[in-house]
This record gives structure tokens, sequence and C-alpha cells, in this order.
């Protein structure tokens, strides 16, 4: 009989915000990334800084103490490229601590594409190479191969996990949202659509933003939530079911809940309450997926994420400057790649980031709140007029790169 089990996995991602670049700087000035001023210097790496010391630091030193104190805990990590790319920069120590996570068996890192795009929406074919680039950097850094996707944002449709399937991935995880599950529940493991040899893991929405949303909110009639009730939760949604797949952002822990509310206090106490039971356990991605066969076909046609109310693109897409900054960006692909100068492909990709047109979202009240809280700039039209006048100079370097190259030919 195997045991019940909570699927734990975190996301771990930040982007090379761009930098305030008025329209002047186009053909001046070709670095969009360094946002310095005064008080902060490098913007980007002032935030990694901060939010290493609050979130990254802290909880992979409470990982690995609950790695060595309770042998059933496991843990599932991703983490972005370009996350990965400011670690080495600005706090090398974050990788060497996530290395000794991964090298204790428990912990495995979960596929994704390397630039955190949508790109999969606009181009295959650098989808499949941002994979690829992630593929390499996670097996050069902690010599192992990855198994499980997960798209940015959990965006996930039928054709994603065929194109998983085909990929050669045994798992994928997504929204378990309920218009789609309907009278079922998220906490099975099910095969997605049209599919054979590919699993499907659902996010337990209500479980995981309890923690990664509503812990600090004072006016939340839960609040102060406790160990000891957030383990009954899990414990009751679990009955009589396999796994509670608690998926959320790693910056949870200390950034988003801040460490004077007890949230790492808090779930290390709930680690040790859901294991004192004998019956309960914890599963990595995978693990879960050898371990229960599906029970049903769930059907995803129409794209769902884990972001805002609708669960949808329309966090990215959902309004006209949003879908003509990557109109533009997607439009600039096969001459930036043919240019052959792999500063400016860096550059481009960079730029693919979905933080930026994130960064663009108008949508009202509680949405609205979520979006400005994460934005760098003073409204989401400044956002895009940054974010395009880095696209115009894209295109002006382009037509530089080929004068110059017409010259030398």
């Amino acid at each position: 009989m195997n045991k019940r089990g909570i699927v734990l996995y975190l996301h771990a991602h930040q982007p090379f915000r761009v930098k305030q670049y008025k329209v002047f700087d186009i053909a001046n000035d070709h670095s969009y990334f360094n946002q310095t001023d005064t008080d902060s210097g490098d913007k980007n790496e002032s935030v990694f800084r901060k939010v290493a010391d609050k979130s990254y630091r802290p909880m992979t030193i409470l990982f690995e103490k609950l790695l060595r104190k309770h042998p059933e805990f496991k843990v599932s990590l991703s983490v972005t490229g370009v996350f990965l790319e400011q670690a080495e920069k600005w706090a090398p120590d974050i990788i060497d601590g996530f290395k000794r996570l991964v090298a204790t068996g428990r912990v495995e890192i979960v596929a994704e594409t390397y630039y955190h795009s949508l790109a999969y929406f606009y181009s295959l074919p650098e989808f499949e190479r941002q994979v690829e680039a992630h593929k390499l950097i996670i097996r050069k850094l902690f010599g192992v191969e990855t198994r499980v996707f997960r798209n940015t944002e959990l965006s996930y449709n039928d054709s994603m996990a065929k194109w998983a399937e085909n990929y050669g991935f045994k798992g994928v995880l997504a929204e378990g949202w309920d218009p789609i599950l309907q009278w079922r529940s998220p906490n099975f493991v099910y095969r997605p659509a049209d599919t054979k040899n590919i699993s499907l893991l659902l996010k337990n929405y209500r479980l995981s933003d309890d923690v990664a949303f509503r812990f600090g909110d004072k006016n939340w009639p839960s609040w102060p939530l406790t160990a000891e009730t957030y383990n009954n939760w899990v414990n009751e949604s679990i009955r009589d079911k396999s796994i509670v797949n608690l998926f959320m952002d790693f910056e949870t822990f200390g950034e988003h809940q801040w460490a004077d509310a007890g949230i790492f206090e808090f779930y290390e106490e709930f680690i040790a309450r859901w294991l004192d039971n004998p019956d309960n356990t914890f599963y990595t991605v995978s693990g879960a997926i050898d371990t229960f066969e599906p029970v049903g076909e769930v059907s995803m046609p129409n794209t769902v994420t884990w972001a805002d109310t609708e669960r949808d693109l329309t966090a990215w897409t959902g309004n006209n400057m949003q879908k003509e900054a990557l109109r533009y960006l997607y439009s600039l692909e096969k001459d930036i790649l043919n240019s052959g100068d792999n500063i400016l492909i860096s550059d481009w990709r960079k730029l693919q980031t979905s933080d930026h047109v994130y960064y663009m979202c108008t949508k009202w009240f509680s949405d609205g709140d979520v979006h400005a809280y994460f934005s760098p700039y003073d409204s989401p039209y400044s956002a895009f007029l940054y974010f395009i006048n880095a696209i115009h100079d894209l295109r002006y370097r382009l037509n530089e790169n080929i004068s110059v190259g017409g010259l030398n030919g």
C-alpha cells in the first residue's frame, strides 16, 4: 500500500529587468538591463541580493535541515536560466546550496524554458531551443537530467502535453483549475488527453495559495494560520486520495511572506506534523508519477495558467500593449538568429522573459495589485515604452549588423 504524500514544488526565478530605456537611448545605448540609480546601483543586482538574503539562503538552509531530520522529506525545484546567470554573478553560494540539496537524491530539478518565456505560443523552434538550453545548464551545474516539465507560469494545454510526451518527458505540471476538473480532485495523478506515456500533476491551488498569498494577510478569516490548522486541512484534503500538490514560488518564503510573519517556523512545524503520521510521506514530482497510476484523463483544450483569477494568458496578453510588444519581439526571430551575433541574440532572448509583458498588465482589483507589487515601473505604460524602445534598438543593431556584413562581404 503506497503512502499518501505531499508533492512540494517551488519555482525560483528573477528576470533581468529593463531599465528606464528612453527614446533618446535608441542607437546610442545598447545596454537594456543595467538598471542604475544613485540609491541602489544595479537594480537587478540589488534585487537579487536582497531576495537571496530574505529567501534563497534561509529557505535552502531550512531545506537542508529538513532533509537531515526527516528521511521521508522530499522537494522538487525549478530554476530558470536567467536566475542561474544572476546567481553565478552575484550570489554563487546560492547555486552551491542548491547543489547540496540535489546531491541528497531527494531534491529533483524540473525542466522549463531557460528564459522563462512564452515562446511555446509564438515559436516552437525557439521554445525548443530554450528547453534544450535549460536542460544543458542543469546538467552542467547539477549533474542531473530533467524528467518532468513545467512551462512558464504553468501555462499548459493539451497540445503542450503531446509535445512534452514526444520530447521524452515523463510528466508535466499544470494548474488544477475547477472549471477544468469540475467534480474531480487535483489530488491524483492524471493522464493528459490523447497521450499514452506521460502523466499530469495538478496544483492544489487552494492549499498552495493559503501559504503563497494568504498566510500574512491579517484580513483573512483564517489568519493567523497555524501549522496545526494547515496540517488538518491537508490531511482532510487527501483523505482517500493519493497526493496533494503544493506548488508555489520559492520566493514565497521570506520575500512574499516575510520572515517576521513566522513563515519559516510555520513550514518547519507543518512538515514535522505531517510526517508524525506514519501513513504520510513526501514525493518528488517523478516519485509521484512513478508511484501512482493515472486515475483518469484530463483535457485542457484552452491554455490554463496559475496566474490571476482567469487562470489564462491574459496576465501577459490581455491588452494591446502586451500583444504589440510580443508581436514585435518574435517578428525579429529570423533576422536576430541569422545575425550570428551572440550578444544580440542573448539580449533578444532576455527580452522574451515573460515578466516584461506582465508589468504591462492593466487589470484592476486584486489582480492589478499583484501586478503592481511585482513591477519596478511607475505604470504599465512606462513598462511598455521602455520595452518597445529596447526593441527599436534591437532593430537598429540588426541593421548595423547587416550593413557591416555587407561592407565586409
